[in-house]
């Protein structure tokens, strides 16, 4: 990953690295791999979060939907 500074502003490039490294799940994969995470926890955790996923998609469906 590369980051430009521009006109010395570094303030910028860190936030625009910071902003990337957001986008990737980075900062996400850290916080996950800090503590060890037993494998049954894992698999509900991540059933849970493909279950936020697929309500959230539906939400988003039924108000384009809705729109038409």
């Amino acid at each position: 990953m590369e980051v430009q500074v521009r006109d010395n502003d570094v303030d910028q490039a860190i936030r625009v690295l910071k902003k990337k490294l957001q986008r990737e799940g980075v900062f996400r994969e850290v916080k996950l791999r800090k503590h060890y995470e037993k494998p049954s926890q894992k698999r509900a955790r991540q059933k849970a979060e493909a279950i936020r996923r697929a309500v959230k998609l539906a939400r988003k469906r039924a108000m384009l939907e809705g729109r038409r």
